[in-house]
């Protein structure tokens, strides 16, 4: 964790308490039962001042995730987001990384947790590339994961929740165990779903492929941004079912995340893809998604959402 983030000011409940006293019970039910959901949210630094992106789109999402797992948010998504905007203007951050998360408190211990209080925070912190500065540019190297995603009916992927984060724990630990930045998780029938914590887009022969969203993966807000911006350059998206050796033969892969962003992958399970580097349908989205991000193109679509 950054030491400045300790200095700063945490939004818990409708109140704004230090850092080092956002706390809770360690008889709280998320503890125990990972009954949680939550965003992660960046803020970019941008010529018209700090933008939250995409913010409406996540605090909908966090919505939608705490409906699937019953819990009822004692406030109005207008007020947690205007929270996600004053997070940054409190603790003064021109960029940062915005966590709302709304978990199940302390009260009685037991798998039913209709006793226990919804509680609900927002931080913000610093938090550079996740996959690394040289990821962006150079790729990254992934491996396959032996550890095979949610299958349906089991746990909801399309909920953001703390619990699905333990399955992406074991991807990412055995990936990085074995050498590897990430890893690339299979879902119940075999076929590609997604990164520990990112969606995958593969390209052959200018066509761009994506799981579809009944693959075992959350439904990723950059991914959107991703496909609506192959658009833009008349690239075809298409979302299929897609079996693990095609994506050796790909010409590019590409992860893409809110802390990923859009990140190249080089190589899968030691094999190189393409020519073993960022391709040029990658870099021409990628270099796109920034100028969105950065605030040097119009934001057409109404991604940007300013901090007072």
């Amino acid at each position: 964790m950054d030491p400045r983030d300790e200095k700063s000011k945490i939004w818990l409940n409708g109140e704004w308490v230090d850092w080092k006293d956002a706390t809770i019970h360690v008889m709280s039910h998320v503890v125990h039962y990972g009954s949680s959901v939550f965003e992660g949210i960046r803020c970019y630094q941008t010529p018209q001042g700090p933008s939250v992106f995409r913010l409406n789109g996540h605090i909908r999402r966090l919505f939608d995730s705490a409906k699937i797992y019953r819990m009822s948010i004692p406030f109005t998504p207008e007020k947690i987001v205007q929270a996600c905007k004053d997070v940054v203007k409190v603790n003064g951050y021109e960029s940062a990384y915005v966590r709302p998360i709304v978990y199940r408190g302390y009260n009685t211990l037991g798998v039913d947790p209709s006793k226990c209080p919804v509680d609900i925070a927002v931080a913000a912190l610093n938090w550079g590339r996740y996959l690394g500065e040289e990821g962006i540019t150079q790729g990254v190297d992934v491996r396959v994961s032996s550890w095979t995603r949610m299958a349906p009916n089991t746990l909801p992927t399309f909920a953001k929740a703390g619990a699905n984060y333990m399955s992406s724990q074991l991807i990412k630990l055995e990936a990085v165990a074995d050498g590897y930045s990430e890893g690339i998780g299979l879902n119940s029938l075999g076929h590609v779903s997604e990164g520990s914590g990112e969606n995958l887009f593969l390209v052959r022969d200018d066509r761009i492929y994506t799981p579809p969203i009944d693959a075992g993966i959350l439904p990723g807000i950059t991914r959107d941004c991703a496909v609506v911006i192959a658009k833009e350059f008349h690239l075809p998206v298409i979302e299929t079912h897609i079996p693990r050796e095609m994506l050796y033969i790909a010409d590019e892969l590409f992860f893409t995340g809110t802390a990923a962003e859009i990140t190249p992958i080089r190589s899968v399970d030691r094999q190189p893809i393409g020519k073993g580097k960022r391709g040029p349908v990658t870099e021409k989205i990628q270099q796109r998604y920034f100028d969105y991000i950065n605030g040097r193109c119009e934001d057409i679509y109404g991604w940007h959402d300013y901090v007072d």
